[in-house]
């Protein structure tokens, strides 16, 4: 099948409410386009310099989601016209996109990430750490910056009983904190979770935002 007809195919598995995000990393333009062309607009890059290089080459209504760790100097590339980024991990990433959002004139939406998997190589915050940070001043007081909602990844591995117990424990920090700190938010509402391999199982358990690659590109494409 062709790109457009994986995210069609895809899409007509997903019940209303949950975004596709095409995850396009080391994908070329073409491929990109046919999908823009059978009618997704949202990509997911994990390369700020990939990432802007496709900004200023791709029709301007692509909303683009960066999806990877972000290095505090790597910002800049991307603040301009970013749309979400997806694994904010400390504050003092969140204060350079801040300052980065400020020099463009413009808020950027994020989401926390928590870490929810047993490997110790993925990132993100402890449920003690995002319940910490979001309560200090210092988080409170940037404006340029706007949290709507939270994302993990689940460990590799078969075991779906663990994924869905980690999906779970997000989903649970996500409405805890509905409650007790964003009940009067309305666009605190995303949870990031669920890739080509799980994103059924993260459906279930609440996933409003999936990350799909493979399953709409193929495999990926490395560099030589």
């Amino acid at each position: 099948m062709s790109i457009a007809e994986n995210i069609l195919e895809l899409k007509a598995k997903l019940p209303g409410g949950v975004q596709l995000v095409a995850v396009s990393k080391t994908k070329p333009n073409e491929s990109i386009m046919e999908a823009y062309n059978g009618g997704h607009l949202v990509f997911g890059e994990n390369k700020p310099q990939e990432l802007a290089r496709k900004h200023l080459e791709l029709p301007k209504d692509i909303q683009w989601h960066f999806i990877g760790h972000l290095q505090t100097n790597k910002v800049k590339y991307i603040a301009p016209f970013v749309s979400l980024i997806h694994a904010v991990d400390s504050l003092k990433l969140l204060q350079i996109i801040n300052k980065e959002a400020e020099k463009n004139n413009r808020t950027i939406n994020y989401l926390l990430q928590m870490h929810i998997a047993e490997e110790s190589t993925k990132f993100g915050l402890s449920r003690n750490k995002i319940e910490e940070l979001i309560k200090q001043d210092q988080f409170r007081s940037l404006t340029k910056v706007n949290l709507v909602g939270l994302m993990g990844m689940a460990t590799y591995t078969k075991d779906q009983d663990q994924i869905r117990s980690e999906f779970r424990n997000l989903k649970s920090l996500f409405q805890d904190l509905k409650i007790s700190q964003f009940s009067d938010k309305p666009d605190f509402k995303e949870l990031s979770f669920g890739m080509s391999d799980d994103y059924q199982l993260a459906i279930e358990e609440g996933s409003t935002m999936v990350r799909i690659g493979s399953s709409i590109f193929g495999e990926r494409n490395y560099p030589i």
